[in-house]
């Protein structure tokens, strides 16, 4: 039995680049079970409030009468926030003849930058969307090639500590 693969690919559109949601976004501490149009922009209406906890701007925001205290974050540099779709089949016009299946998806929309909300305490450096973003570095430092330069002790110290 031979076993199947997916593979996946991120492609830019076609028609048109995607869109800047940056300073759109935003992170909510809730479940909404709706997807289609809403005039979001009439009900929906942060504010800062000109207060700063652990360095971070405060903002305020009413939904659905709930009162929520946020703050916005920006990404690392590298780093971006993405609204993707799944292309159709007809429109990907790639035939896949190696067996697997193959998943194309089109970038829509990105951001550099997002609002999250907390409903029971301010925002702090302690929020795990925080928090989740200190592990980008690590990531990438642990998953770079490592070179044979890299290997080699940058010091005399170093070279006697090993030895």
């Amino acid at each position: 039995m031979e076993g199947s693969s997916t593979r996946s690919e991120l492609m830019e559109p076609e028609e048109q680049p995607p869109v800047d949601l940056t300073g759109g976004v935003h992170l909510l501490p809730c479940t909404v079970k709706y997807d289609g149009p809403c005039p979001v922009a009439d009900y929906f209406k942060p504010r800062l409030t000109g207060l700063e906890m652990d360095g971070l701007a405060l903002e305020e925001a009413y939904f659905r009468g709930r009162k929520l205290q946020g703050t916005s974050i920006c990404f690392p540099d590298g780093y971006s926030g993405l609204v993707i779709s799944k292309r159709t089949p007809a429109k990907t016009g790639a035939s896949n003849s190696s067996g697997g299946n193959l998943n194309i998806w089109e970038t829509r929309a990105k951001f550099e930058r997002m609002t999250y909300w907390n409903h029971d305490s301010l925002p702090s450096k302690e929020d795990p969307i925080l928090r989740s973003l200190h592990w980008l570095p690590l990531a990438e430092v642990l998953h770079r090639p490592v070179m044979p330069e890299d290997l080699i002790p940058t010091s005399m110290s170093e070279k006697n500590q090993i030895d």
